[in-house]
């Protein structure tokens, strides 16, 4: 256990310095556990999660077969007509957006469509794009946290429970509504000086033709249906039965056979130091987890409680924000549920699962590891040849994180207890 937390210590420690390269960090990382032993070579490969890079792949290749098409340009444009050129209006259609399919995608999906989007916005527009950027994992992760299956510790959650997706809207979306305007309004005024939009460059979008940057239209239109039915796989693959990255490979697959260009060409389109990052990150959480070390985390929350259910509440809740910010929110989430079946009692008192929920997601946006939509966003920024730094990150997450988790607590107060 202590070289499991003595090696992710020093990681954290490397990627908050931003050197070397996050990837290298996350490998070695991966690699120094395996090697003395702290976990096995096939534990290793089980604390891997293959969904997420499954659906990480199957997105990236998405992304790079319709990007030709110019169909991102297309909402770009449209998106940033639709908020008039105005910087707290662009802001909050982004977010808006973001947190609405997160809510029903998932975050990491969501991410993965609406980062390029906000590239080429952000070109047209002649602003800095990592503002809008950061602003977006803000709001998917606080979107994503009103529903079943928008973040993964709520499909945990529901998996340990069989509480219903209605009983999550119930009880988490009307938080995430209030919450994802408190976030978007902190970081609008944080970022307010790096979003100015000069009047020119409004004026050029605004009278741009949306239409023309349709650039293959006949592509396009033979695309569309497979895109249709992907993304309506994705809000139906609870009850489908799939799993988000057979939808999303499934979708890419197709596309494949569509695509006017060399198969080489659109498999260079994958990041993969993100995917090998996910896979070094996975193995040291996982190196934590076998040796006992979150459950630790999570057995010292309950000590903490001291028996108060107003007090395992708010222990549940701000314990899971702070563990989920370090860690990661995933086995995180996982280690606390046989933590909290214990706490609430043969009784079944759901609001420890809501005060779970709620900490573990309002964690994801404490630092850039903290979700996996985080990572992927800054890979895909890191692709384009800018960085979102671990400390930059953590400038906006943290008091965003913050101001979540206060309004959560007058939240669980109010309703709970």
């Amino acid at each position: 256990m202590a070289i499991a937390v003595s090696v992710f210590v020093v990681a954290l420690v490397a990627l908050a310095a931003e050197r070397p390269h996050r990837t290298l960090v996350a490998l070695t990382g991966g690699l120094a556990v395996v090697a003395v032993g702290t976990i096995s070579q096939e534990t290793a490969i089980e604390a891997i999660d293959f969904n997420t890079i499954g659906l990480l792949v199957g997105m990236m290749l998405i992304v790079r077969l319709t990007e030709p098409t110019g169909v991102y340009n297309y909402l770009a444009i449209r998106a940033g007509q639709a908020a008039g050129g105005d910087a707290l209006r662009l802001v909050f259609a982004l977010a808006g957006a973001t947190a609405l399919l997160s809510a029903f995608l998932d975050n990491l999906t969501t991410i993965l469509l609406v980062v390029p989007i906000t590239f080429l916005l952000a070109d047209a527009l002649d602003v800095d794009p990592i503002p809008l950027i950061v602003i977006e994992i803000v709001a998917a992760n606080v979107g994503g946290t009103a529903t079943l299956i928008g973040d993964p510790p709520n499909i945990l959650i529901a998996g340990a429970t069989g509480l219903s997706f209605t009983a999550f809207i119930v009880h988490l979306a009307p938080l995430a509504t209030v919450t994802f305007v408190a976030t978007t309004l902190l970081l609008y005024r944080f970022f307010r000086h790096r979003l100015t939009i000069d009047e020119a460059a409004r004026h050029r979008l605004l009278e741009l033709d949306a239409a023309r940057s349709i650039e293959q239209p006949e592509l396009l239109r033979r695309m569309a249906p497979v895109l249709g039915l992907t993304l309506a796989a994705f809000f139906l693959h609870g009850a489908l039965g799939l799993e988000p990255a057979t939808v999303a490979m499934a979708g890419a697959t197709a596309l494949l056979f569509m695509a006017r260009r060399p198969l080489e060409d659109a498999i260079g389109g994958i990041e993969w130091p993100t995917l090998f990052f996910f896979m070094g990150l996975f193995v040291m959480v996982g190196a934590l987890e076998a040796t006992g070390a979150i459950g630790e985390v999570a057995d010292a929350l309950r000590s903490l409680s001291g028996g108060s259910r107003s007090a395992e509440l708010m222990t549940i809740a701000w314990g899971s924000a702070a563990g989920s910010g370090i860690v990661d929110n995933i086995p995180f989430t996982a280690a606390m549920i046989p933590v909290v079946q214990e706490l609430q009692g043969p009784a079944g008192d759901d609001a420890y699962w809501w005060a779970l929920a709620i900490g573990a997601c309002f964690g994801g946006n404490a630092t850039i590891i903290a979700a996996a939509a985080n990572v992927a966003a800054a890979g895909i920024v890191e692709r384009s040849g800018r960085r979102i730094g671990f400390v930059e990150f953590m400038r906006a997450g943290l008091p965003a994180t913050l101001l979540s988790m206060l309004i959560a607590t007058a939240y669980i107060a109010l309703r709970y207890l």
